[in-house]
């Protein structure tokens, strides 16, 4: 069931031409296709911060002088409102300016960006570049206790041997963000998410056996803040 969405986003980005050394690349937000999930039975309210609609990652290559600007803000604030539409019944967008107490929903959501890593072909040898965003949802109940906190890593690489230098460093963004999609779609457990909220616990990353961050969850019972 794909949820109604009460405020929409603005779509409209530009990618932006490489100027001099290195490349100021802004993102078209990009899709999601419809994943095959059961929507979870809910009413959420997505508060998206200020610094994550304008987050911009800059960086100086050192071999070569480069200077490379990548703006995810805007992509990802639209991005993460498609996905949370097709992962819960209903959604409300608020600005960061919302006062959420004007409004009624089961739970509120609000995405960050931890930190973000890029490279490019001549720090690595190789002809790709490659991005690494480690995010964190937030999750609130209706009284504003926290009751959910995500950290995770996603990971994107594109070859230069298919597209140019700015390009390709869109195209590992995408794919990034794609693979940050992806692993909420399958770890975020409905049945603990619901079952945070009704018992007023706090839900907890965890990590894997492999040391990385999982957005796999467990209830811990009266643990309200």
């Amino acid at each position: 069931m794909t949820a109604r969405i009460t405020t929409v986003i603005p779509t409209a980005l530009v990618l932006l031409a490489v100027a001099g050394c290195g490349s100021n690349v802004t993102l078209d937000p990009p899709t999601i296709p419809a994943p095959l999930i059961n929507s979870i039975p809910l009413h959420v309210a997505v508060r998206i911060p200020a610094e994550f609609e304008s987050y911009v990652h800059q960086e100086e290559v050192v071999l070569g002088g480069e200077e490379w600007s990548i703006d995810l803000g805007r992509s990802n604030a639209i991005f993460f409102t498609e996905l949370f539409s097709y992962m819960f019944d209903e959604v409300t967008v608020l600005k960061p300016e919302d006062d959420e107490s004007q409004y009624e929903f089961d739970a509120l959501i609000e995405p960050g960006i931890d930190a973000m890593e890029f490279s490019v072909p001549n720090q690595t040898n190789t002809e790709s570049f490659a991005v690494w965003i480690r995010y964190r949802v937030k999750v609130f109940d209706p009284e504003g206790r926290m009751i959910g906190n995500w950290p995770f890593s996603s990971y994107g690489k594109s070859l230069t041997t298919t597209m140019g230098g700015s390009e390709a460093l869109q195209r590992a963004a995408v794919l990034a963000m794609r693979d940050a999609a992806a692993l909420m779609i399958i770890r975020f457990k409905p049945q603990e998410f619901m079952r945070a909220l009704a018992a007023g616990g706090e839900v907890a990353a965890q990590e894997d056996a492999s040391g990385n961050d999982a957005v796999q969850a467990t209830v811990v019972q009266g643990a309200n803040k």
